[in-house]
């Protein structure tokens, strides 16, 4: 079942889909235990080991994955009662934003990449892309506009600051 939506005004900070979603998924053993998933890897033992995390750790980070609806468990294969954690539909939307971190680190954190994404016959090419209009989307041709009240790019209308940490969801603490 998924969790209810964040509303981004009750964050603190700028209001923004980036500050909500990382309330669900900002975690390095929630996007380590992603990661798992994603590669076919259903079964708490293997998540735990392959991601390093401590056991109570991954454990907590997969039931709040699964409370928002990002990840689903399922019987084992068997009918055993042991439960393989799979992706919801939500989860599998995430599987872009992963993709583009390991790209990401790839090119700009490690010595060398640990593995290789090979699309068909070829490396994989990551690309922003408008699903619109097919064009390319990088950063020199977006932009931006605030749509949340009492905000701009530069940040807060003047008389309407956040005071630090005022107004904090629930959903990110833990």
């Amino acid at each position: 079942m998924a969790a209810e939506h964040i509303d981004p005004t009750s964050l603190p900070g700028r209001p923004c889909a980036l500050a909500a979603a990382l309330e669900l998924v900002g975690d390095r053993w929630a996007l380590l235990a992603m990661r798992e998933v994603f590669f076919g890897n259903h079964q708490f033992n293997q998540i735990a080991r392959n991601t390093g995390a401590p056991r109570d750790r991954i454990a907590a980070r997969l039931k709040s994955l699964v409370e928002a609806g990002i990840l689903e468990q399922r019987p084992g294969a068997d009918g055993s009662r042991h439960h393989g954690y799979h992706l919801t539909e939500a989860g599998r939307a995430l599987g872009p934003a992963i993709l583009a971190l390991m790209d990401w680190g790839d090119k700009w954190v490690v010595t060398e990449p640990a593995m290789r994404k090979i699309h068909g016959d070829h490396p994989l090419a990551i690309a922003m892309v408008c699903e619109t209009c097919g064009e390319p989307a990088d950063e020199s041709h977006i932009t931006r506009e605030m749509v949340a009240p009492n905000w701009n790019l530069a940040g807060p209308l003047a008389s309407h600051a956040h005071p630090k940490g005022a107004g904090r969801s629930a959903a990110g603490q833990q």
